[in-house]
């Protein structure tokens, strides 16, 4: 049994940054092998927006390993804890969603994390934390607030720069982290997943266990991935990810798009890949192009299979390696009176404002009918099938509208 457990620690260590502690975690899985029980892995998230993208794949992969193993993935959707909003990496306040906002975004999380995680029934329990976080009276908060001290919660790194930037650092965000502490208690959390931006409130969750009497969680953090800009990590609000939803042919674009030195990192992170592998796919005895069309095969494949990945390969061939046209480009119904090009992209829905369309157009990336636009403020007569193009990806076909 030893040797069998050592080699499930070592798959689960692949891809991540800390285990707290990696003792206590063979302990849980020997222990359970022995019962036998499922250990109860636990992944929060808040659904302060609609879309999963591939940052938050890297935690749901991890868990999905657990679920393989035999074990039971507690998705807990954060639908109360997103009314505080998590403070982490955050250098301000974050606005405090609507319950109706929430909602709407949680609608979509089940279907989306079920594609990586196994979704039936004995290997996934999903759970709001609305159930136990709204029926809190106010006297068992305090016993919550009761179990850390400030100093102990000053500690945190996003509050001590905004204390230092002299940044107003509010209460409530204070109960945050114990909130999601709380949630461990509450669905008695064997192990404890995310990224290494949540480690904070997952080490709070160790302790405020131990204050309600339960073996604390072991915590694993994953590494963030570093969005399509090569900068900052993947997220919406930043306009650098690849959401789990996106059209194939347009994931496809995107993980061909990234520098060759996030390559690894995206291997590891979002692909079965053996290390071997991914050390033969990044050396230079492989073309980075080479190595892009193969991850990016492999990432579309997880969501929409082999076959839809091999269609979207055969198109970004199309599109990019021979300079063609993609067989599909959205309509656009548009008056037939002339229009400035800026105001055509934001018509065409290929900007999400003026401000974009006249730095697309200053860096050259804007053609209609393969010509060049350079001026923003350039009339342009549409016609019937003209075709619009901003960047490598992004494409629209003009249908004049008959008065």
């Amino acid at each position: 049994m030893a040797e069998r457990i050592a080699e499930q620690i070592q798959l689960l260590k692949r891809g991540t940054v800390e285990i707290f502690t990696e003792a206590e975690l063979g302990q849980k899985l020997t222990e359970a092998a022995k019962t036998p029980r499922q250990l109860r892995i636990k992944l929060g998230l808040d659904p302060t927006s609609a879309d999963i993208h591939l940052g938050h794949t890297v935690v749901l992969r991890k868990m999905r390993q657990f679920q393989d193993l035999g074990h039971k993935a507690v998705l807990i959707i954060g639908d109360y804890t997103a009314r505080i909003g998590d403070p982490t990496g955050q250098n301000a306040t974050r606005p405090i969603l609507s319950p109706v906002q929430i909602q709407e975004n949680a609608k979509t999380y089940f279907q989306q994390a079920g594609k990586i995680l196994d979704t039936s029934e004995d290997k996934l329990e999903i759970r709001y934390n609305s159930e136990w976080l709204e029926k809190l009276t106010l006297m068992e908060l305090i016993q919550i607030a009761a179990k850390k001290t400030v100093a102990q919660m000053l500690q945190r790194d996003t509050f001590k720069k905004r204390l230092q930037a002299d940044v107003d650092v509010y209460t409530h965000e204070f109960l945050y982290p114990l909130m999601q502490g709380y949630d461990s208690v509450m669905v008695e959390s064997d192990v404890e997943l995310g990224g290494t931006d949540q480690t904070f409130n997952n080490l709070i969750g160790r302790d405020i266990q131990k204050a309600y009497g339960q073996p604390p969680q072991v915590v694993i953090t994953t590494p963030i991935l570093i969005g399509l800009d090569g900068k900052e990590k993947m997220s919406k609000s930043k306009g650098n990810y690849i959401g789990v939803t996106d059209e194939p042919n347009d994931m496809f674009g995107k993980v061909m798009s990234i520098s060759d030195d996030m390559m690894e990192n995206y291997f590891t992170l979002l692909t079965d890949f053996t290390d071997e592998e991914i050390d033969r796919f990044v050396s230079p005895e492989w073309h980075p192009k080479k190595a892009k069309i193969v991850l990016a095969d492999a990432t579309v494949s997880t969501f929409y299979g082999k076959e839809i990945a091999q269609a979207a390969a055969a198109e970004f061939d199309k599109v990019f390696a021979q300079g063609q046209l993609p067989d599909e480009i959205p309509e656009v119904d548009i008056a037939a009176v002339p229009i400035a090009a800026g105001k055509l992209l934001l018509a065409c829905k290929l900007v999400s404002s003026g401000g974009e369309a006249k730095r697309m157009i200053k860096q050259a990336a804007v053609t209609i009918d393969a010509e060049k636009i350079d001026d923003p403020n350039k009339q342009i007569a549409p016609a019937d099938g003209m075709v619009v193009q901003v960047g490598k990806r992004k494409f629209a076909r003009l249908k004049v509208k008959q008065n």
